[in-house]
């Protein structure tokens, strides 16, 4: 076993990695960018080195500079965890050259899978089953469009050399086939660099299968059992659970043993997912190889009890698996969500900013937190923007699905906005509650999901605003207490104030929107009017946490806190957050109408700017480009007009709410 390793990656999975080698006593080396130097795999690695800039082109990506400070600690090998350089087999070559154990697959066999047209003429000839398709060089309009019309619609068009749902289209007549095989390979040709397509059957309503596979240096191959990713927004992942409620053992083992086989077709050691689309005549295909550990990986280690990261080292160190196919059993059920800093009522905008309350469920009685980031911490704008994930196991799917409720009604968070909502809303669903979700159904059906309920937030707003002039009421009273004069006018809590009236306005932010009322009362007893109708609250109690109250009449107990001027309610089912404003806001109002301008939505960095002062834009044409969360924002102009100013050029790093093209006003 190694006695040191390093560690080319960063967040929860370095954390991750680090947690294992302390357990196995194995000492490690983290790396990290100038935006990182706090970050939580710094301060929890036995030794960590700054190899560049916040860009991951500047250093998570330089993989010379990552190999420079494994040489220098005199590590032995280097864990990559997923994303970055984890799929790179130029990295796993130059590790291997450097004398360094890549804890990973060979460079051949990544090189393998990374061609889908490839990858998919090798399963073919292993007998893994794959969906009828055509995967030739020969890429002319008219070959392609006889091809399609020979496979049949609904047909997929898919970027042999891509990813992460780019260079996609799906087509149902041969009368659409040419447009969309045009606007895909322009994508593809923008994105990836290379326009090659594949065609596919297209499988309406699959499942997402994966299963779980590992070998060794000695020949030994074997899979882990399934994990189900079917619900999915844009082709990534929202939830996974294990094991998958539609698979019967039959298809399960089945599943199980065509993952081998496609492991072993192109030699493959270490860990890796094989990824199915399944039909719902339960009729399977291969998608691809994940030639890394996946980002759900702790469901299939909280079903079967064993840690693969351990694995990993093992058969990295040379080790013969430890265990053998016969020897593994799922137990229980497992499900993971993946809390994320992104605004899903912007359209599931990435968000940035530092964590000034985050509270996440403890680990132990079947819950489970990977995390990289605490309270004080930022997200920050130049990686993923994943805040945790949340796994539960419990004896069956219902348990499970009961404690991950639980798990989510006890986060909390207050700086960047978040889809806790989005995911309490889906393990509730029906859908994923019958089990029955497939993949489209979330981009189908988003707005069961995401958006406001209207008769829960009437009644949780009252709420919040009540657990808030509680707060204020306290904080009062400690001032008085600290005057010792309590006969002062100054200090009654009821609202009442020179030339106001006994329920003054009070505004906040709701959902982005700009909420306002009146309400006031004291020791427990208050009214809140809003929408046209006055609540009566009573008995208004906060102990810690809990705030139990009756309101017109209904008694209820709902956990309340605050903190930075947000004010969260939760009463078990859902949750509602307002943010205290100030009554005359104009900031607010400018950034809203933005009429005359256009405003970053977050913080980024300048990619390039369209347009110069002077210049006529029409409305919707891009103006600027943003760059942020590895991502690229297109800024358009909000109206016909004329530039008048543009602040900000190629490089520049601006704020969430910046000015950065203005129009003369509009005349």
């Amino acid at each position: 076993m190694f006695d040191k390793i390093l560690i080319a990656n960063r967040g929860e999975i370095a954390c991750r990695v680090i947690r294992t080698c302390r357990a196995l006593g194995i000492r490690t080396v983290a790396v990290y960018s100038e935006a990182d130097a706090d970050a939580q795999h710094v301060r929890q690695a036995d030794e960590a080195y700054c190899i560049g800039g916040p860009r991951p082109q500047e250093s998570y990506l330089r993989g010379d500079a990552i190999l420079d400070v494994a040489v220098k600690t005199g590590a032995q090998a280097i864990h990559p965890g997923y994303g970055f350089l984890s799929e790179n087999a130029d990295f796993a070559d130059a590790v291997e050259a450097a004398g360094l154990v890549f804890i990973g697959p060979p460079a051949a066999s990544m090189r393998k899978m990374g061609s889908k047209a490839g990858a998919k003429e090798l399963m073919q000839a292993a007998n893994v089953p794959v969906v009828p398709g055509y995967t030739g060089e020969d890429q002319s309009p008219d070959l392609l469009q006889r091809e399609a019309d020979r496979i049949g619609y609904p047909l997929m068009i898919k970027a042999a050399h891509g990813g992460g749902g780019k260079g996609m289209r799906i087509v149902r007549t041969s009368d659409n086939f040419l447009p969309n095989l045009e606007s895909c390979q322009r994508e593809a040709r923008n994105a990836f660099g290379r326009d090659r397509v594949l065609l596919e059957r297209y499988i309406e309503k699959p499942r997402h299968i994966e299963i779980q596979v590992f070998a060794d240096r000695r020949g030994n191959t074997i899979h882990v059992f399934e994990r189900e990713c079917s619900a999915q927004r844009r082709y990534q992942k929202v939830l996974e659970e294990s094991p998958s409620p539609f698979l019967t053992p039959e298809l399960r083992a089945a599943m199980g043993d065509a993952a081998v086989q496609a492991a072993r077709a192109i030699d493959y050691e270490n860990a890796g997912t094989v990824e199915f689309i399944v039909a719902q005549d339960g009729g399977f295909y291969f998608m691809e190889i994940n030639t890394r550990l996946q980002v759900e990986h702790p469901v299939t280690e909280m079903v079967t009890g064993l840690d693969l990261v351990e694995w990993q080292l093992r058969v990295a160190a040379g080790e013969p698996l430890p265990l053998a196919q016969d020897a593994l059993s799922q137990r229980g059920h497992a499900i993971e969500v993946r809390l994320y800093a992104e605004d899903p009522d912007a359209g599931f905008l990435p968000g940035s900013g530092r964590l000034e309350r985050l509270r996440l469920p403890r680990n132990g009685d079947g819950v489970r937190v990977d995390s990289g980031v605490v309270e004080g911490d930022t997200v920050t704008i130049f990686y993923d923007p994943m805040i945790a994930k949340l796994i539960v196991h419990g004896a069956d799917r219902a348990q499970a699905l009961a404690r991950m409720r639980t798990a989510l009604a006890q986060c909390a968070i207050v700086g960047p906005k978040s889809n806790i909502e989005v995911l309490e809303r889906l393990v509730r669903h029906p859908a994923v509650v019958d089990g029955t979700i497939d993949t489209g159904y979330l981009d189908r059906h988003l707005d069961e999901f995401v958006g406001a309920a209207q008769a829960e937030d009437e009644r949780l707003l009252p709420i919040a605003v009540a657990a808030r002039l509680i707060a204020r009421e306290a904080a009062a009273r400690g001032c008085t207490a600290a005057s010792n004069d309590p006969t002062s006018p100054w200090a009654d809590h009821d609202g009442w104030r020179i030339g106001t009236a006994a329920m003054p306005r009070m505004a906040f932010v709701h959902r982005g929107e700009r909420v306002t009322l009146r309400a006031g009362g004291a020791d427990g007893r208050f009214r809140v009017e809003h929408g046209g109708r006055v609540h009566a609250i009573e008995g208004a109690r906060l102990d810690g946490t809990t705030l139990s109250l009756r309101i017109d009449g209904h008694a209820l107990r709902v956990d309340a806190t605050g903190a930075d001027g947000v004010w969260t309610v939760h009463d078990g089912y859902r949750r509602l957050s307002i943010t205290d404003a100030a009554l005359h806001d104009a900031s607010h109002d400018a950034a809203t109408s933005g009429a005359d301008r256009v405003l970053a939505p977050m913080p980024g960095r300048v990619v390039v700017a369209r347009v110069k002062p002077g210049d006529a834009v029409a409305t919707g044409q891009e103006v600027m480009v943003l760059e942020a969360m590895k991502m690229e924002l297109s800024l358009k102009s909000p109206r016909d007009g004329v530039v008048a100013e543009v602040r900000g050029v190629a490089g520049d790093f601006v704020e969430a709410d910046a000015a950065l093209v203005l129009l003369e006003a509009a005349p």
